[in-house]
């Protein structure tokens, strides 16, 4: 995809021998850990941690969009989820954040590059199957035998494929709908520059609080998956 500027052209020397959407990555991790320093910093400042800032803050923002996460792994693993709920707000987070920069002009989100979905793909891949042994131990590893001990290897070969494709379906869903919209915006950008792109700026803003969602919602469901004792 050829783009007329991005601010990455400007970068020095160094960082324009890396991809862009590593250097655009780095950005958004930079940022969100600035914004932690930031939350941690209001939490240990307030009078009751507890109650929200009565202002717009950095702090109450970012406790809205935990709350959010930790709502739904509430409501698909239980309470007993919140353990891994630093990974599934981070995910949340990271996506959020990476898609909501390729709204703004000269940025090229790193979610519409297809290595950086798979990378959180992957992520996400190795963090189910370590949760699932943690919580079941070896007995994790028999619902890869299926019912029925004469067709057990038939089952190994469904279930290890079944499982290598989830990481590459996480990476290729987000992949194709953040390119997409990136393309789209651009173009009606270019065409016309003023009403018209509000709409597609709006339409992009949900695009990407959905597959932000999405993914970690997938997340959710896998590592709900790997802790059943249900195998």
């Amino acid at each position: 995809m050829e783009h007329a500027f991005t601010w990455y052209s400007l970068a020095p020397y160094r960082l324009t021998q890396l991809p862009e959407h590593t250097v655009t990555a780095w950005l958004v991790m930079i940022l969100l850990l600035c914004l932690a320093l930031r939350f941690k910093s209001a939490l240990a400042t307030a009078q009751d941690p507890v109650v929200p800032d009565e202002k717009f803050s950095v702090r109450n923002v970012l406790e809205v969009l935990m709350d959010v996460v930790i709502g739904l792994s509430d409501s698909i693993i239980g309470h007993h989820g919140r353990k891994y709920g630093s990974l599934f707000v981070s995910f949340f987070l990271f996506i959020l954040f990476s898609n909501f920069l390729g709204l703004i002009p000269g940025f090229v989100p790193p979610t519409s590059v297809f290595w950086t979905n798979l990378g959180l793909g992957l992520v996400s891949f190795f963090a189910y199957h370590y949760f699932g042994v943690r919580a079941n131990g070896p007995g994790y590893f028999k619902q890869f035998l299926g019912p029925m001990l004469l067709l057990s290897w038939l089952f190994v070969l469904i279930e290890v494929f079944s499982h290598l494709f989830r990481p590459i379906s996480l990476a290729i869903r987000l992949y194709g709908n953040m390119s997409g919209d990136h393309l789209v915006l651009e173009i009606f950008t270019n065409l016309t520059k003023v009403g018209i792109p509000v709409v597609f700026y709006i339409l992009g803003s949900l695009v990407s609080v959905v597959q932000a969602a999405v993914f970690t919602i997938l997340s959710i469901i896998y590592v709900a998956m790997a802790i059943s004792h249900e195998h």
